[in-house]
Parts: C-alpha cells; sequence; structure tokens
C-alpha cells in the first residue's frame, strides 16, 4: 500500500473518518486487491459494505449549489516546489509531493471545496504498479540508467485524481459548403490532357447526438493529454463515493471549477460533431461549415480516478509518468540522455558509411 506518514497536527486529536483495526489498533488502509480494508501492521481484513453505482447529478445544481467538503472532514497540502495540492483525511500529514517529490508540502488554508459524489476504486496495488512502470521505464531506450532505477516504490504514490463525467443531450443546426476534388479528359491531340476540378455543393441540415460519460480532467498536473493516455477508465460502473476507499491514498485537489471544465467539454463535443456531421457526406473539401448546438439534459458526476504518479527530476526538471490503477496502462514523458542520443547517432553515422562503402564497392 501507499505509505503515508499518519500522525495529528500538533499532536492534537480531531475526529476524522478513520478506522482502527480491531486486533492492534491501527489506523486500517484500503487494499486494492482484497478491495476491503486491511491493517498494514498486523494484517488484519474487513469487509465494508460495498457502494451502490454512483448517479448523475444535473449540472444546473452543481453549478450554484454542489455539495462542499467541509473543514472538519479534510486538509489541503500544497506544495512550495510545483504548486500542485493533495486533499488528504485530517488525520494526514503528505510526507512529499506525488508529482515533484519535494518534502516542501506545507498545510494550505485553502479549502478543499467540492466534494466528489463518484469514485472508482484501485484495483491495482502499489507493487504491481510499480513492477508495471519499471516494464515501462526499460523500453525507454534514450532515457537515462539513473531515471530507470528510480522507478520505485518511493517515487510512485497512488493518487486519486479529480475528474468530470458529462451526458448531454444534442441537437445541432448546421450549414455549409463542401466539395468534391475530380479529373476529367480536355482537348485532343497534343493537346489532351488531364483536368483537375471540384465539385461544390452547399449542404445543411439538423443532427441529433447524444453523450454519455465524456471525461474531463479537473487538474493541470494530470492534463487532458494524460488522462486520454492512460483511458479508458469504466466511470459508468464508478461507485458513489466512500471514504474508506480512500484511506491510505493521496487525493489531487483539481485546479479547475466545474464551470470550466463543462466549457471544455463543450468544445471537445463541437468538435466531435463537426467531425460526424461531415462524416455523413462524400467530400475531400470544406469551404466552411457552421454549427449551432443546444444541449438539454446535462447531468455530470465528480468521479475521483485511481492513478499511480510517479516522479523523477533530471537536471532540475521534473518529469511525470502515470499508471491506470485499474488496468495497468502507463504513459509518461522521460527525461534524454545526451550520452545514449550520441551513441545512436554516431552509430547510425557508421551504418551509413558502411552501406555507402559497400554500395560504392559493388558498382
Amino acid at each position: 500500500m501507499s505509505e503515508l506518514l499518519r500522525e495529528d497536527f500538533d499532536n492534537e486529536q480531531t475526529q476524522t473518518e478513520t478506522v482502527k483495526c480491531s486486533s492492534c489498533g491501527s489506523n486500517m488502509v484500503f487494499d486494492p486487491e482484497e478491495q476491503s480494508l486491511v491493517c498494514p501492521h498486523c494484517g488484519t481484513k474487513q469487509q465494508f459494505g460495498q457502494t451502490s453505482l454512483a448517479r448523475e447529478l444535473d449540472l444546473r445544481e452543481g453549478l450554484f449549489s454542489g455539495e462542499k467538503w467541509s473543514q472538519e472532514e479534510t486538509v489541503v497540502f500544497s506544495c512550495d516546489n510545483c504548486g500542485a495540492k493533495v486533499v488528504l483525511n485530517q488525520s494526514e500529514t503528505a510526507k512529499s509531493c506525488p508529482f515533484c517529490g519535494t518534502a516542501h508540502v506545507r498545510k494550505s488554508e485553502d479549502l478543499a471545496g467540492l466534494k466528489p459524489n463518484a469514485l472508482l476504486p484501485f484495483t491495482i496495488d502499489d507493487k504491481n504498479a510499480v513492477g508495471l512502470a519499471q516494464a515501462w521505464a526499460k523500453k525507454r531506450f534514450f532515457a537515462p540508467r539513473s531515471f530507470k532505477k528510480k522507478v520505485d516504490a518511493e517515487h510512485v504514490k497512488g493518487v486519486y485524481t479529480p475528474c468530470f463525467t458529462f451526458d448531454t443531450k444534442t441537437t445541432s443546426f448546421y450549414q455549409g459548403r463542401i466539395g468534391q476534388t475530380r479529373t476529367r479528359t480536355v482537348g485532343s491531340g497534343k493537346n489532351r490532357r488531364t483536368e483537375t476540378y471540384v465539385v461544390w455543393r452547399n449542404i445543411c441540415g439538423t443532427f441529433n447526438w447524444n453523450y454519455d460519460d465524456l471525461l474531463v480532467t479537473a487538474g493541470t498536473k494530470f492534463g487532458q493529454r494524460e488522462l486520454n493516455k492512460i483511458s479508458p477508465f469504466d466511470t459508468n460502473n464508478s461507485c458513489d463515493y466512500q471514504e474508506k476507499y480512500m484511506l491510505g491514498f493521496m487525493a489531487y485537489h483539481y485546479d479547475k471549477e466545474l464551470v470550466d471544465c463543462w466549457e471544455d467539454a463543450k468544445q471537445s463535443i463541437d468538435s466531435d460533431l463537426r467531425r460526424l456531421i461531415l462524416g455523413q457526406y462524400v467530400h475531400d473539401r470544406v469551404a466552411y461549415l457552421n454549427v449551432s448546438t443546444n444541449h438539454c439534459d446535462v447531468t455530470y458526476k465528480y468521479v475521483m480516478l485511481p492513478v499511480y504518479v510517479g516522479n523523477y527530476v533530471f537536471k532540475k526538471k521534473a518529469y511525470n509518468f502515470f499508471v491506470n490503477g485499474n488496468t495497468g496502462k502507463v504513459y509518461g514523458k522521460t527525461p534524454k540522455s545526451p550520452l545514449k542520443i550520441a551513441i545512436a547517432i554516431i552509430l547510425g553515422l557508421a551504418v551509413a558509411v558502411g552501406l555507402a562503402l559497400l554500395i560504392g564497392g559493388s558498382v
């Protein structure tokens, strides 16, 4: 399990969501493989009632009256180095930042904000996640050896990552002008030639399409590109949020509000609708396409996704890689070793020279 330093601020006791081991009294944590609470000290297991599927929430209500965290439930920690914020149980302290690895993490006065209503539990534990990340790192040929050595449990942390899913029914009205390139033969004799021309046509109509659980990240440290790269996540089967699933893990605090994520979702939808509308017609040219879209029955879920976050610092620059906590899919950016790149260039030049000599000698 992810190891977090568990101690009360200034040795003060707070009333929080913790589960004590019935055998030794230690704080229990959620075990992804067992899908139950487990004591990290004595191994005692405790089942808890599995929750039902998370329900969709009305977007309008969420924008104005969404349920918030209370100050008694959580505390926000802010990284002085990279600015990332994580949310922990009041009885926990952030040992280090999961995104840059620095120990300069301090308690913030910020409130945790909107409370999630959905969650996908981790199903891969940290040991397996590290193994998957190590296998991925070995395939990064130009990565420095020091990077591959530091892909370990100390540099890989389980972090629940905030995202929003959106459902919407769309009706789009469109008009445009598209064309198809054709060829024809003109002239005769020496003047006979092939001519290219475009047949243009005007299009207009109504297009209906429904979107289900369109997934949009609510964080800048784990952006939409990273989310797409390690997707899919089965958010349709996300369960009602329970704090017991969070025990032993961090939660990344969202950087983007619900309203901003909805705007991102609409941009993605607009782009997709243009593709779907044009896909109805045979064409290879688009002069213009105007699309006006209405949304109705818009709902959302604020879901916490299971992601293992790895960090590595190379020449004072931080690099992150991510592991899907359900499927094990890995994606990230790695530093490049100047020595390995130089060797690859030299070998490439040597091969090129060798081939040139071989070809020249055979002529």
